[in-house]
């Protein structure tokens, strides 16, 4: 299993490292102990948190409703929670290795 997932009672964790204001949208793999996440995004406002649950519930085939920040609203370092996923389902859905 990835370093950054973490199955909590038929829930997933993902430690994720944010990066605002990138060119476009795209997940770079893991790197520290955390899954990177470029996102077109400012961290303005909640934008960034909105951006990163609405692309990241698209590349899961979830609803938005099923992924919510439980650590780091405010930071680049999250901690998000997935419902409706196994890691390892969660883990292919993203193309992860």
């Amino acid at each position: 299993m990835h370093p950054f997932l973490k199955e909590l009672d038929g829930k997933v964790h993902i430690e994720i490292k944010v990066q605002p204001r990138s060119s476009r949208n795209q997940i770079l793999g893991e790197q520290d102990g955390a899954l990177r996440v470029k996102l077109t995004a400012p961290p303005v406002d909640g934008e960034a948190n909105q951006a990163l649950l609405a692309f990241l519930a698209g590349q899961l085939k979830i609803p938005r409703k099923n992924l919510r920040i439980i650590r780091g609203e405010s930071s680049r370092q999250k901690l998000l929670e997935v419902t409706g996923l196994s890691g390892s389902d969660l883990v292919k859905r993203l193309g992860l290795p």
